[in-house]
């Protein structure tokens, strides 16, 4: 891609023109920063952690369920329908899930996952109805859904792209 530059998750980005479409492979790409982000902020998450047990260990939980989401999108190869590398990611945060806030995020990506099935690439519509899907799942997921942790934030994104 002229002009592009990694960023420090080695995700290329260009800054001259629009995105206007996500593939699977910029999915892939978004995964993986949002992978490096966790690690790097996860000691801030984990003094956040308060409910339901303050153990301190929310982002830790997060980062290694995220871990294991990418490195299922990484088995099949990024060169897929983004519908596929969602796939991959909320089976492999399944599967890899530690701690209630794992197993929740697995769960916004298995909705969001299941919004895209059958997409090749997805527009900002088609970002913004996933992340509803993704909501809804995570809320049902859980018995007694807490206002202030990650549901909220899932919920609060999905507004907000709407």
């Amino acid at each position: 891609m002229p002009g592009a530059e990694r960023d420090a998750a080695g995700v290329r980005s260009a800054t001259k023109e629009p995105l206007h479409e996500v593939t699977g492979p910029l999915m892939a790409a978004a995964l993986r920063s949002a992978l490096a982000w966790l690690q790097a902020n996860q000691d801030l998450i984990n003094d956040l952690n308060v409910f339901p047990v303050p153990d301190g260990d929310t982002g830790s939980n997060m980062y290694l369920t995220l871990r294991s989401a990418v490195e299922d999108v990484e088995k099949g190869g990024e060169v897929r329908p983004a519908a596929a590398v969602m796939q991959s990611a909320a089976h492999g945060s399944l599967m890899g899930a530690r701690g209630n806030s794992g197993v929740i995020l697995s769960q916004v990506l298995r909705g969001f996952a299941q919004e895209l099935a059958n997409h090749e690439r997805v527009d900002a519509a088609g970002i913004a109805a996933a992340l509803q899907e993704a909501s809804n799942v995570a809320y049902k997921a859980v018995m007694k859904p807490t206002e202030g942790t990650v549901l909220t934030v899932v919920r609060e994104a999905a507004a907000a792209a709407r």
